[in-house]
């Protein structure tokens, strides 16, 4: 019998049951279901039953430090969690602490021999005693890449091992070939990744400017590959859970480049001036902040009017990623004109311009019409992208089960109305609702404008707070 924390879904407590004791198990859980929790709830069962002392977690950046809040929230015991830096090695000192231990490290870490090094040292020190959560792990779906041969081989020296995401087959059936291998291969019953391809794939050939690459022409066995899978995963998707909240909220936290930072750096001191000078008047004040918010975005417009594009964007990135993870229509939001056309057109490139339809100001009424009748209707057309305070009213758009937030402004009503676009009458699936957050940004300031509002308004009418906050 395990003590929760925080009393789990009937979906959650059906996968800690499968999961809990096993040496390797696939949490194969859609995005918004709460797989998270799950994994947390196992780490502390298993250290119950003194089969554990410590976890290692390895997530990406957008996602790993979310981890120190779950943690606190669903956790039943009182755990030590360490954030992991190169350069504070001295602080993972387990021996004679006699309390469950958390270390949270960054995926991209594991790209560098020094991550590769540390994290090895601590496995072969610790490894029996410890498991290793794998979030999001069609991070290492790249059979080729030197970071997913470098984690595979650290699984190695666990005992326990857990893999996490809500979409493991993004492209193909043989993404799923490391994922499994980092538990262990034997579960998949093949020690070759090119064995396993020719069982389940048929593949051709393609000259690519002189370089031969084998790609796949159809897939076999897939059936035999499901039930192989069965064995030790569990697979759910929000559709089939049927107690889960009709509106899941998740955050998602960017890290700025070291160019972004700098002219964030830079911007906000010249900003800081100028609205503390009461000669300014307000517009000119209001530009300043609203550079600030370009950057999180990944642009800026100058003062010659000119717009400068930062070389790397790990907004839209991480946007792109979430994308990855799921195969249900998405809306995506953003309040810049500039990001609406540049995130339409890398998802015509990505995805073909029947996949993308917009709403923005620059759209006729006509235009907009189609595009949510395409939206609504065509099988083809996954993603809408537009403004909210353009889009965000009076549209009927149900046939999303996924709310980005590219960004935010300061307007509640505008965001209330744009999350109701998809959550109305004629829906009948659960919506999942992700904000892109720079952390310690104007991201969050517009955030916490966003939640004061919120909160005078449902203390006034007797209302419980939305969950997002």
């Amino acid at each position: 019998m395990y003590n929760y924390k925080t009393q789990p879904y009937e979906h959650q407590r059906q996968a800690l049951t499968y999961g809990a004791e096993a040496k390797n198990y696939a949490y194969f859980m859609e995005m918004g279901t709460g797989k998270t929790k799950v994994a947390i709830d196992n780490a502390c069962w298993l250290y119950l039953q003194n089969k554990i002392k410590h976890v290692f977690v390895i997530a990406p950046k957008t996602v790993y430090l979310n981890w120190l809040k779950e943690i606190k929230t669903h956790s039943s015991v009182d755990p030590n969690i360490w954030t992991w830096k190169v350069d504070s090695d001295k602080l993972f000192n387990f021996g004679g602490i006699d309390q469950l231990n958390f270390v949270l490290m960054n995926v991209e870490a594991l790209s560098h021999k020094s991550g590769q090094k540390w994290l090895e040292s601590k496995l072969i020190k610790y490894g029996l005693q410890s498991m290793l959560i794998l979030d999001e792990s069609t991070t290492i779906k790249n059979n080729s890449a030197l970071r997913t041969k470098a984690i595979v081989k650290l699984g190695s020296f666990l005992k326990y091992k857990r893999i996490l995401t809500g979409s493991p087959i993004t492209k193909s059936p043989l993404d799923l070939y490391t994922q499994c291998a980092f538990l262990d291969k034997s579960l998949l019953g093949y020690d070759s990744y090119f064995v396993f391809r020719n069982r389940y794939a048929v593949m051709h050939q393609v000259d690519m400017g002189g370089k031969v690459v084998m790609f796949p022409k159809y897939y076999t066995n897939l059936d035999e590959l499901e039930n192989r899978l069965k064995n030790f995963s569990y697979r759910v998707r929000k559709k089939d859970c049927l107690d889960l909240p009709d509106k899941v909220y998740v955050q998602r936290y960017i890290e700025l480049t070291d160019e972004q930072k700098q002219m964030y750096s830079d911007l906000k001191r010249k900003a800081m001036t100028i609205i503390h000078d009461d000669t300014v008047s307000f517009s000119n004040k209001l530009t300043e902040v609203l550079r600030l918010h370009q950057i999180t975005c990944g642009f800026l417009n100058t003062d010659s009017g000119d717009i400068h594009e930062f070389k790397k964007n790990p907004k839209l990135k991480e946007l792109l990623n979430i994308l990855e993870e799921t195969e249900d229509k998405c809306i995506i939001w953003a309040n810049y004109v500039y990001n609406i056309e540049m995130i339409k057109t890398k998802l015509e490139e990505r995805y073909g311009k029947e996949a993308v339809v917009s709403i923005y100001g620059k759209d006729s009424v006509k235009v907009r019409k189609n595009a949510v009748e395409r939206f609504q209707s065509d099988d083809r057309c996954r993603f809408l992208v537009g403004n909210p305070t353009t889009g965000g009213y009076g549209l009927t758009l149900t046939a999303a089960r996924n709310v980005i937030y590219y960004s935010n402004s300061y307007n509640l009503e505008v965001r209330l109305q744009s999350e109701d676009r998809a959550h109305r009458i004629g829906q009948g699936a659960k919506v999942t609702y992700i904000d892109l957050i720079v952390k310690d940004s104007i991201d969050t300031m517009i955030l916490g404008s966003l939640e004061g509002k919120v909160k005078i308004s449902a203390k006034t009418l007797g209302e419980e707070v939305m969950k997002w906050l």
